[in-house]
């Protein structure tokens, strides 16, 4: 198992906790054990150079300095010594009481830059960590020191979030992902040997997403471009989902589970295995949060991530979200050949004869299909007679040509006159059509539940207002008024279109006639799960802005509003209004009808297909290459910041797209990436969506990557723009966006006139006046000092602070002009003016 662990300390409740864990892996497995401490020393040196000038008068002659000097040094250095040496006799005396040698080392820098270093340079096989250090707040669930080097070490990581981990009502549970991935086998093994040491018991759970395409598909069919919906041949693409990918999917996962219980069989343990459907990181949230096990182990990276991936997107999430402690598996295991399951049925030579003839990029998806055919109705030899039959019933109709077989006729249409048969596995839930099915093809189980669908059809009936919508393939679908309801209880926008697909998708695949209350409130909660509320994975609907008042004339018919609730919610939604909009007033049209939103959504569909050339693989490797993000083949060092990660790059293209009403592209773009790779640079964080989203919301609005930017409009009056030319020209962006969201917050109205930008400057010039009262905290260069007086005595004080944090931060003792030129070019840039004035906080 494990040789070498190794536990940073810090004396906090979790890392104590830590210790308790690592103690007790250690005394059953003889693992050797390492505490280590980092200090920083060097920092408070620096940081009480930087303040002498703050020290009173009488400790600042020369004599009495230097003598404050070495006294500071002396406790500083000898102090932090001591108290490093207090935090490793925690864990040497938990040691001792359980006859364990212990190894310790302190180091003297960045803690985090310190712990990865040696990591890395070490033959450490485990790191121990508590998910919380000293420094934690209210609501954090991972600590910023954990965060940073577990996303820079490639060994498992043992994060502790539960600071009692013996307690007596402990659980007795360790669950593992299980995704197929060879970390996630490897995590499988190590849950097992931990068990043992541990006495707890072993589930496994694997997840697949049979809802991902259709909800997509739904949402991009109105934006594609002619070119573009006939390639992706929508009906065809969702009935081969259907009828065959769905349940390939499932059956893959079930069979990883499969895989598991063979591997857990050969170490003489029964585990229990649980196969969910949706997205990944939320269900295996879910399952933990109902009943939170005592660890919860995760492949540090997916089947699908690259094997330079830091952390996979699932399993970072998990990481932060779960209520328990986490284990990242980075070791790896693949499963021999001989525990995958044995083919059920056989194969007639004549039915293989046919099967050659098949296009070999079609071939095993075919067979997959006419397998899980001959399952269901108990066939255990395929013949030719039964690849008929499966083709013409499961295949798409072109498919089904081509293989020589007339397909039978499909419905597009939820029919109240149907009479297939819908039966539900059971065990795993996966519905099958027809005749009772011997087998479930995914489980293998044989206890199926009959769908009542003439119970469906009179409950429909009674709740009366059925209406019949058409999908993006095509088919139809019918709803009731009352489970259209249903759906009022999911925020309006992209999130409300996601859950009713997804709803859709369960009847579709079930074939039944209508969706009634009851269906869709039965399936409301497993569609939008609570989990929802903490983490999103999807773009907030765009909340209604006032119109100007020259727009005041454009009205809306029905069908219009009713053609532009089909466009995706969120910014796409909010471009494709303003394109129309645009179009309507170019054509002289005073009402906006159904005829005028297609003419606009044609710049939209543009627009749209550069978005789509922009998230191209490509296109956001090449981004993440000029970003200084290294691919699988660079050996280059560790930097400070990890960098942009693909989602990141992508939330980049997607503002740019966002910000054309109100920027230059160019210029978003530009202000984006500054102020994300000068905030990362300090923070040492991955720029990913979610950090894009957190500084958004920290710069505020005005900022590209602020969504408030995009929630107000406003009209500025000639004689506030001339005001606003009065300012330097490198702060009139960041004037311009102050003033507009004072007005929005104090509900003085769309028009910015000289008297609105009066209360903005009014505000700043009581703090500006503060601040100047109590002078520089710097020298200041007489260049640098005239070029401060310059400047609007409103703002002169905020100016000066904020120059003079980013001149320490440059390590200046003094401002001066070259100081200033670089502040200046940064705010140009990034447009973050505060990330100086208030101590370069993320």
């Amino acid at each position: 198992m494990y040789e070498k662990i190794y536990v940073p300390l810090d004396n906090s409740d979790h890392s104590n906790a830590a210790i308790e864990v690592a103690v007790r892996l250690a005394g059953a497995t003889e693992a050797r054990l390492v505490g280590s401490h980092v200090y920083a020393a060097r920092m408070h040196d620096v940081r009480f150079k930087q303040m002498e000038f703050t020290l009173p008068e009488e400790y600042q002659h020369e004599q009495e300095l230097e003598r404050q000097r070495k006294i500071h040094d002396s406790l500083i250095t000898r102090g932090l010594q001591l108290i490093s040496d207090s935090y490793l006799d925690v864990m040497k005396a938990a040691c001792d009481r359980a006859g364990l040698p212990f190894e310790y080392k302190t180091f003297d820098g960045k803690n985090w830059e310190c712990l990865v270093d040696d990591i890395n340079d070490s033959d450490y096989d485990l790191v121990v960590m508590g998910a919380l250090g000293m420094g934690a707040v209210k609501d954090s669930m991972v600590g910023s020191v954990t965060d940073r080097v577990v996303r820079r070490i490639r060994k498992d990581s043992l994060v502790i979030r539960d600071t009692h981990p013996f307690r007596g009502e402990a659980s007795q549970r360790i669950v593992v992902a299980i995704d197929g991935s060879p970390q996630s086998f490897a995590g499988l093994r190590t849950a097992i040997e931990l068990a043992r040491v541990f006495e707890k018991q072993v589930e496994a759970v694997s997840v697949y997403d049979p809802y991902l395409h259709y909800a997509m598909f739904n949402g991009i069919v109105d934006v594609l471009s002619a070119e573009a919906s006939k390639i992706f041949r929508f009906k065809e693409q969702e009935q081969l989902h259907e009828e065959i990918i769905d349940t390939g999917l499932a059956k893959i996962y079930e069979s990883h589970l499969r895989v598991a219980q063979s591997v857990a069989r050969d170490e003489g343990v029964e585990i229990k295995t649980t196969l969910l459907d949706g997205k990944a990181f939320k269900k295996v949230l879910q399952y933990v949060r109902q009943d939170p096990p005592w660890l919860l182990i995760i492949g540090r990276i997916g089947v699908h991530s690259a094997a330079a991936m830091d952390i996979g997107s699932n399993s970072d999430n998990l990481l932060r979200l779960a209520p328990v402690s986490v284990l990242l598996s980075s070791r790896t295991y693949v499963p021999p050949v001989d525990v995958q399951a044995e083919a059920s049925v056989a194969w007639t030579e004549e039915a293989e004869a046919r099967m050659e003839k098949v296009p070999a990029a079609f071939r095993a998806i075919t067979r997959t299909a006419i397998c899980r055919y001959a399952m269901e109705r108990g066939h255990s030899i395929i013949s030719s007679s039964i690849i008929d039959l499966a083709v013409s019933e499961v295949m798409p109709e072109h498919a089904a040509r081509a293989m020589g077989v007339e397909p039978a006729g499909t419905t597009a249409t939820m029919d109240g006159h149907e009479t297939v048969e819908t039966w539900i596995c059971r065990r795993c839930g996966r519905p099958a059509r027809g005749q009772r099915p011997d087998a479930c093809p995914v489980c293998e189980g044989t206890s199926f539940q009959p769908v009542d669908k003439a119970a469906m059809i009179a409950v429909a009936t009674r709740e009366g207002g059925i209406e019949e919508e058409e999908a993006f393939d095509g088919f139809k679908v019918k709803w009731t008024a009352e489970a259209k309801e249903v759906l009022n209880r999911v925020p309006k926008g992209y999130e409300r279109r996601r859950v009713k697909a997804r709803v859709e998708k369960i009847a579709r695949v079930q074939r039944l006639p209508s969706i009634t209350r009851d269906f869709a409130d039965a399936n409301l909660d497993e569609a939008y799960a609570p989990v929802a509320e903490i983490v999103s994975d999807v773009v907030p609907p765009a909340p209604k802005r006032p119109a100007p008042a020259d727009e005041s004339s454009l009205t809306w018919t029905d069908d219009a509003v009713q053609r532009m609730e089909r466009v995706p919610a969120g910014f796409m939604r909010m471009l494709a209004r303003t394109k129309v909009e645009e179009f309507a007033r170019k054509i002289h049209a005073e009402t906006i009808t159904r005829e005028v939103v297609e003419g606009g959504l044609v710049d939209a569909r543009l627009m749209m297909d550069q978005a789509l050339k922009a998230h191209s693989p490509d296109a956001v490797e090449a981004a993440m290459r000029a970003h200084g993000h290294a691919n699988g083949n660079d050996s280059q060092s560790r930097e400070a910041s990890p960098g942009w990660t693909e989602d990141g790059v992508r939330r980049l293209n997607e503002v740019e797209i966002r910000a054309q009403e109100k920027f230059e592209p160019a210029r978003a773009r530009e202000l984006a990436e500054h102020a994300a790779e000068s905030r990362a640079a300090r923070t040492s964080e991955a720029i990913n969506a979610a950090f894009l989203e957190r500084l958004g919301i920290k710069i505020g609005y005005g900022h590209p990557l602020s969504p408030k930017t995009f929630e107000h409009r406003f009209t500025w009056t000639p004689e506030a723009e001339a005001r606003l030319e009065k300012l330097p020209s490198y702060c009139r962006e960041l004037s311009r966006w102050r003033v507009e969201w004072t007005a929005a917050t104090k509900g003085l109205g769309p028009v910015i006139t000289p008297e609105v930008m009066e209360v903005k400057f009014e505000m700043w010039d009581e703090v500006s006046q503060a601040i100047q009262r109590k002078g520089p905290k710097l020298a200041w260069d007489s260049d640098a000092a005239n070029r401060l007086q310059n400047m609007p005595d409103f703002v002169k004080g905020q100016v000066m602070e904020a120059v003079e944090g980013h001149a320490r931060e440059l390590g200046q003792e003094r401002v001066t002009s070259r100081v200033m030129d670089t502040v200046i070019q940064k705010w140009i840039e990034t447009g973050d003016f505060h990330e100086g004035r208030y101590g370069f906080r993320a």
